[in-house]
């Protein structure tokens, strides 16, 4: 969850460890029943590095990148949809067909998210930041990621200062959920 370096090494090593998330459920059985679990991983994961994100490099992009607000609201956009998905992923189970057609279709989501990023984003920030503003941004990133939520709330504020207020509070209610009903926080 947290790496270290500035903030285009962070997510991509987030990246990196997403990849492997998806690979792993992969590799298993339709109806193994330790997909649920890295569901479960891949969701806390992806919801917490996307929250991040919101509260920290996409106004970073807005006030610094050329075209930085098309980019920040096509970043947002597939946000929403990898969290839409997510909330439907929480209520399926290995073995129903649904299960695999989600995860499909979020891999397929995702890939493109992070290839946009590290093609066009990450590039285009380095080019405007300094070594020094990439790694103040990158701890930035790794703070919001310990306080973020670990479920999906498709309806919760993407875009400060909404976000960065009640993101640490959903984080906590969702924290406290996940201890009681069991829902693993690290693998």
């Amino acid at each position: 969850m947290g790496h270290g370096g500035n903030v285009i090494s962070e997510l991509t090593t987030d990246h990196r460890e997403v990849d492997e998330l998806f690979a792993q459920i992969e590799a298993l059985p339709a109806d193994d029943q330790d997909r649920r679990r890295l569901a479960d991983q891949l969701t806390m994961e992806l919801i917490r590095h996307s929250v991040a994100e919101e509260a920290y490099l996409y106004p970073t992009v807005r006030r610094y990148v050329d075209d930085g607000d098309d980019l920040a609201d096509k970043e947002l956009a597939d946000h929403a949809e990898v969290e839409r998905l997510l909330k439907e992923l929480e209520g399926c189970e290995p073995g129903d067909g649904r299960f695999e057609s989600l995860v499909t279709q979020l891999k397929a989501s995702v890939t493109t998210h992070v290839a946009d990023e590290e093609g066009h984003l990450f590039p285009a920030l380095a080019d405007v930041c300094s070594p020094e503003a990439l790694e103040k941004l990158g701890e930035k990133v790794r703070s919001a990621k310990k306080t973020a939520p670990t479920r999906p709330h498709p309806s919760a504020p993407d875009t400060p200062p909404a976000n960065k207020l009640l993101a640490p509070g959903a984080g906590m209610v969702d924290r406290v959920r996940d201890l009681l009903t069991g829902r693993r926080q690290n693998a």
